[in-house]
């Protein structure tokens, strides 16, 4: 069996390059030099028109001598598109001018055998080269019926929400800050003005490194500072009234939240300055459908004379409006590190119910005075999965990595 070439698929489409001359001709005389503009491969064309007589060039003009009646080896194409044979001598004058090549003789018994069955389900190659599958009775595909599905790997649901959080705040100007998973208490309470007997650093609420169990504190000005804060206070504060101990603060403890990223960071920036961090946190917490012993954290802090507490607000207000929350409200909260202090909540329509996402406020002086800072900061801790399962419609928190449930990354529809 034989098959046309690309050649011989453009000639069948575009017409034999000596029919198109004489197509041209009949409109009257033309030079070699014109004939260029007007056609592609002339040369070709006149080479063939003259080897059938059909043409005849005088004093540098080309003119029909002999018009055809038809033209064969258009008609060969044709035939060898359809898949009619024909006789030796044509099949070899296409063959010659690399208009048709031949199909190998294992191939076409292939496509034959394949045409003796009652219904062929599938197209083969061997079928689609020799061209006899317009000869096959093929079977009707229902185009309604419901395929087999197919699950292609795909991030974690919990990893897009992060990269939206992190887009978000690079828009309104932030720059992201890393941090470790080990902190020495330090900087994960004392930095931050967390007495050394507040519950939250007890067993029941940290987990605290068995081995190694302490780190040494390298910058000895700074523990001062933040010992005479705890001790004796400053201009606006009494501080604690106890004995700070640093070898309470040296013990090391997975973080509990993502602060120590930021408040590191204040012994670095020079206000203004504007800071976030996105990260795992680690508490002794009993798991249920609400409460996870590690979870994702969002901190940042925006440290310059010029903010204050409505800032603050509007800050929290249009990050939760970037992450698709409309009506975000705010209500008075306490923690041992800012004043004044918040709690922003978000109001899921769905449920018809408010949602409280995490916590901000305003650093103490307590908290800046010894990492050098004199202007106001803002900062804010927000939980990820809770926003997340809000936006996915889970009642269980457990679902993002403990339950291992396949459905929640399969059909999860992320709408951020």
């Amino acid at each position: 069996m034989y098959k046309l070439t690309e050649e011989g698929k453009k000639y069948l489409d575009e017409g034999l390059p000596e029919k198109n001359l004489l197509e041209i001709l009949k409109k009257g005389k033309t030079t070699t030099e014109e004939l260029k503009e007007k056609m592609q491969n002339p040369a070709v064309a006149i080479n063939w028109a003259r080897k059938q007589g059909w043409i005849k060039i005088k004093q540098g003009e080309i003119q029909v001598d002999k018009e055809p009646k038809e033209y064969p080896q258009q008609i060969s194409l044709q035939k060898i598109s359809k898949g009619e044979d024909l006789t030796k001598q044509k099949t070899e004058e296409l063959l010659k001018r690399g208009l048709i090549e031949e199909i190998r003789e294992d191939i076409v018994k292939q496509a034959q055998k394949q045409l003796e069955k009652e219904k062929i389900n599938n197209l083969t190659p061997e079928l689609i080269q020799t061209g006899l599958w317009k000869k096959a009775n093929i079977k009707k595909y229902n185009i309604e019926a419901v395929g087999k599905k197919k699950y292609p790997g795909k991030k974690h649901v919990l990893s897009y929400y992060i990269e939206k959080v992190r887009k978000v705040f690079l828009e309104m100007g932030f720059e992201e800050e890393e941090g470790s998973y080990v902190e020495s208490s330090f900087w994960n309470f004392d930095a931050l003005y967390t007495p050394q007997d507040h519950p939250a650093r007890e067993m029941h609420d940290t987990f605290f490194l068995k081995k190694p169990r302490k780190t040494k504190m390298k910058n000895k000005e700074l523990v001062k500072r933040v010992k005479k804060i705890h001790e004796q206070g400053n201009n606006e504060s009494k501080g604690w009234g106890y004995n700070w101990s640093e070898e309470e603060a040296q013990k090391l403890v997975m973080r509990t939240h993502t602060t120590p990223v930021t408040v590191r960071k204040l012994q670095e920036i020079e206000p203004p300055a504007k800071v976030f961090s996105v990260g795992r946190v680690f508490r002794n917490e009993t798991l249920d459908y609400s409460h996870l012993p590690e979870f994702t954290q969002i901190e940042g802090i925006v440290a310059s004379e010029k903010v204050n507490f409505k800032n603050l607000l509007g800050y929290l207000k249009e990050f939760y409006s970037k992450m698709g929350f409309e009506e975000v409200r705010f209500r008075p909260g306490y923690f041992p590190y800012t004043e004044m202090s918040v709690e922003p909540e978000v109001y899921v329509k769905e449920k018809d119910e408010w949602l409280e996402l995490g916590g901000a406020g305003i650093f103490r002086p307590e908290v800046t005075e010894p990492m050098g800072i004199k202007e106001p900061v803002l900062a804010w801790g927000l939980g990820l999965e809770r926003l997340a399962m809000m936006h996915l419609d889970l009642k269980d928190i457990r679902n993002f990595y403990y339950k291992n449930d396949l459905s929640l990354l399969r059909e999860a529809k992320i709408n951020i």
